[in-house]
């Protein structure tokens, strides 16, 4: 069948730029991703491993401080040198939060800059996805900066692997299992719990006697969102069971991150889904292999096939697609690359119209490429630059930056997307966008009649045309293509 340049690029990517090359079909976008990842170098994102060490040096700036301040508190006239020090820590720790915020508005800029120029849009847009799909909020210390940091190490490097690798690195890595209190997990039966249960035995008052337990939050959100899905074939046991599987992985900032420690495990086998895993000893080997039982099961080639197909083509996609994706996903045990196939030349994907709503951070990326900001531009903004231009403006829309609600990530419908404070948010945005070229990244703004074309194709509606044609100012025109009801579609 014929395909539309303009709907691949859209759809599957972030639409077009004034110097960007459109897909004539979908292997313009598949054989790249199968490429170098040549955007993550041009434009370096930190790995968590490098903001790890920090937080060590954060936690101990804060341990200082607090101790500092219990003690001049305690004190009705606090010597002079104890002041000084307690002043000295407290900038410290300032410092630590000040430079975190300043690694977010990099992490940030480095993503737009990433997607404003590149040539394997797919590749961007499939990080995005999983990353949402993936979901960790950072929740304290340096992790509430570290989401980027986390998708750079965990999810970029998994997007064209085995889903099952993909798994295993996203639910195994630190700022999961930080974010799900995962390291809190200890095995009803384990040495440890047999510790605490006789010191509580002998001191019951004795708070470290009675501290932590068997957490499933982490075995729930792998069944419920990153595999099966909700609705399917799993008991709450199946959870339990899990979660006693999972007991002993935990995060040792002494150490490298993921540390499995068998003192915390539950002994012996566990059953998941009818299959015995484990024996005397507790060991990472085990939850390797559940994780990659999971990841090829047929609820979770079912699940992930119908997110692929509502996050990329529609609210309520074609059952043959979903089924297309599925079979394709059984049969290949998970290949991602042969799964993207289907997804780009199905009939169904490749249907008109474009009919799902921009997510607030899709609208952004999407409007810097249409108008080519060069992402040299974009990396050079300070944090008060982004955090005015950027951050904040994507909360008025309703999509704070790393921040989602909840592991379930951001809602797909239309309804949580276009919504009055929402798009007033986005107007507001895209009629100030004019000035922002101009004053705060050097650039000359283009002719709103040429960047209808740019941005919508030659098939651009006619209302639009007419509009930016018409408008007084180049800034009202370059506002009113973005806001287009046609650019709010992808």
């Amino acid at each position: 069948m014929a395909v539309d340049p303009i709907l691949l690029s859209i759809r599957f990517g972030y639409g077009p730029g004034p110097s960007r090359v459109l897909p004539r079909d979908p292997s313009d976008l598949l054989i790249p991703l199968a490429g170098e990842d040549v955007m993550a170098a041009r434009f370096p994102i930190e790995s968590f491993s490098v903001i790890y060490e920090e937080t060590r040096a954060y936690q101990t700036d804060m341990r200082r401080r607090n101790d500092l301040r219990k003690q001049v508190r305690a004190m009705d006239a606090p010597p002079e040198d104890l002041v000084a020090k307690l002043d000295a820590a407290s900038e410290a720790a300032r410092w630590h939060i000040q430079e975190g915020r300043r690694r977010q508005a990099r992490a940030l800029t480095a993503a737009l800059a990433r997607i404003a120029e590149t040539d394997d849009p797919l590749r961007e847009r499939l990080t995005r996805f999983w990353a949402d799909h993936f979901t960790t909020i950072g929740k304290n210390g340096m992790t509430r900066w570290a989401v980027s940091a986390y998708v750079e190490e965990a999810i970029r490097p998994h997007l064209t692997g085995s889903f099952a690798d993909l798994l295993i690195a996203a639910v195994t890595h630190p700022m999961m299992l930080l974010y799900l209190d995962q390291s809190n997990s200890i095995g009803p039966n384990s040495r440890v719990a047999e510790r605490r249960a006789e010191k509580k035995a002998q001191n019951p008052d004795s708070n470290d006697a009675t501290a932590g337990g068997l957490n499933e939050n982490l075995a729930r959100e792998v069944m419920e969102l990153h595999t099966l899905g909700v609705g399917a074939t799993y008991s709450q046991d199946d959870v339990r069971q899990l979660a006693e599987l999972f007991a002993g992985m935990m995060v040792v900032l002494k150490d490298e991150g993921l540390t499995f420690q068998k003192s915390r495990g539950e002994p012996g086998p566990e059953t998941v889904l009818g299959q015995s895993y484990g024996g005397a000893t507790p060991a990472m080997a085990d939850v390797i292999a559940v994780l990659r039982d999971l990841a090829r099961h047929p609820d979770t080639a079912r699940h992930l096939a119908r997110k692929l197909a509502v996050h990329f083509v529609a609210d309520d996609p074609d059952p043959a697609l979903i089924d297309a994706l599925t079979a394709r996903f059984l049969e290949t045990d998970g290949a991602l690359l042969a799964v993207y196939d289907v997804l780009l030349t199905h009939p169904a994907a490749l249907a008109p119209p474009l009919s799902k709503a921009k997510q607030p951070f899709d609208f952004v990326a999407s409007s810097l490429r249409a108008l080519g900001v060069p992402g040299a531009r974009l990396t050079g903004l300070n944090r008060v630059q982004v955090q005015r231009n950027l951050i904040r403006p994507m909360t008025r829309m309703g999509q704070p930056w790393e921040v989602p609600t909840g592991p379930d990530g951001w809602d797909e419908p239309d309804t949580a997307w276009i919504t009055p404070q929402g798009l007033a948010a986005r107007i507001e945005w895209a009629m100030a966008l004019h000035d922002k070229l101009e004053d705060g990244l050097g650039l000359t703004p283009p002719d709103p009649r040429g960047l209808v074309t740019t941005a919508l194709g030659p098939a651009a509606h006619q209302a639009v045309v007419f509009a930016a044609g018409a408008a007084e100012t180049r800034a009202e025109g370059i506002g009113i293509v973005l806001v287009s009801p046609q650019f709010q579609r992808r």
